[in-house]
């Protein structure tokens, strides 16, 4: 582990100047005249790093993993939202009962008719 120095003297000190990259040239410089423009070269194609396949690709397959993966997460979402709310409604209940209070539990009746 490297341990700390204290600072001897006031040599070691160095205040920089700041100077913003705005300005057009810098400081004590001479313009220079403007080089002339490179032709833009064209973006080398990505076909060097396809590889070749051995079967075509089995779109049915992919659909399937799709809309499992999709079924999936609705499934996680739906767990998850109904998770927290049941943990509120614990805690809803539970603040209720340490308050002393006796009507803390819910009764459903169904209307006689």
């Amino acid at each position: 582990m490297k341990t700390q120095r204290p600072i001897t003297s006031d040599s070691e000190h160095v205040v920089l100047k700041f100077r913003p990259r705005t300005s057009a040239q810098l400081p004590g410089k001479r313009e220079e005249p403007p080089r002339p423009a490179r032709p833009v070269s064209v973006a080398n194609d990505l076909s060097r790093y396809e590889k070749p396949r051995e079967e075509p690709d089995d779109f049915r397959q992919r659909m399937l993993a799709n809309i499992a993966a999709f079924a999936f997460t609705v499934a996680l979402t739906a767990i998850g939202i109904w998770l927290a709310v049941s943990i509120a409604d614990l805690r809803k209940t539970q603040d209720c009962v340490l308050m002393g209070r006796r009507d803390c539990a819910k009764i459903s009746v169904m209307p006689r008719g």
